[in-house]
């Protein structure tokens, strides 16, 4: 997979939240994009994602040289971040049923092994409304980096996560992003401790 940004920008009103941003991400790449609370970071993420258009530029997204159509995009991208919410009427079971009847299992997974490696067995059956945030976060997390998207886009991912919720974060990521192209929202370098490339969101403010 391969994103490429071109002279890219996103205006909202008359506020320019980011301006000429040529950029190109690859698969095998884990990348972080940081700045100061609300600088932009998010509104940068949810473009690579193709769930806002750019103002001004344009962004393409290709896998082994095609072009990804833009109606199939949404297969190729999965997304976890804290102003999306999950469907908290449904029990565990029954949002991972839900959920990956849209996008994929990676190779090898089903139900009971994503609530397993995310060890939120005892809590299968009970509805997602009576979580600990905690709990919830690791749900997103799961939702997001154990399906099969090439394109993985983490932002804030460890809100609400203590120590072990920390080091399921990256356990996932260990092992089940390698050959993906990841995505990293924060100012934590916990949080992307393990993104070989750093980019800041200032470098592209007018």
């Amino acid at each position: 997979m391969h994103i490429n940004l071109s002279g890219a920008g996103k205006r909202f009103n008359r506020e320019w939240i980011y301006r000429r941003a040529s950029l190109d991400f690859f698969s095998g790449n884990a990348y972080a994009i940081t700045g100061h609370n609300g600088s932009g970071k998010s509104t940068l993420l949810q473009t690579l994602g193709g769930m806002l258009q750019p103002s001004e530029g344009k962004i393409t997204y290709t896998i082994n040289g095609k072009a990804v159509k833009d109606e199939d995009l949404h297969q190729h991208v999965a997304i976890t971040a804290p102003y999306l919410d999950l469907i908290e009427e449904l029990t565990l079971t029954e949002f991972l049923d839900f959920h990956f009847s849209f996008k994929q299992y990676l190779s090898g997974l089903n139900a009971r092994e994503v609530i397993n490696i995310i060890g939120l067995q005892a809590a299968a059956h009970k509805q997602i409304r009576y979580y600990s945030s905690g709990m919830k976060q690791r749900v997103k997390l799961a939702q997001a980096i154990l399906c099969s998207a090439p394109i993985v886009l983490l932002d804030e991912p460890c809100s609400n996560l203590d120590k072990q919720g920390i080091e399921l974060y990256h356990s996932l990521v260990e092992r089940f992003t390698k050959d993906r192209l990841v995505l990293v929202c924060s100012n934590d370098p916990v949080e992307y401790s393990f993104c070989n490339t750093v980019l800041s969101i200032t470098d592209w403010k007018q």
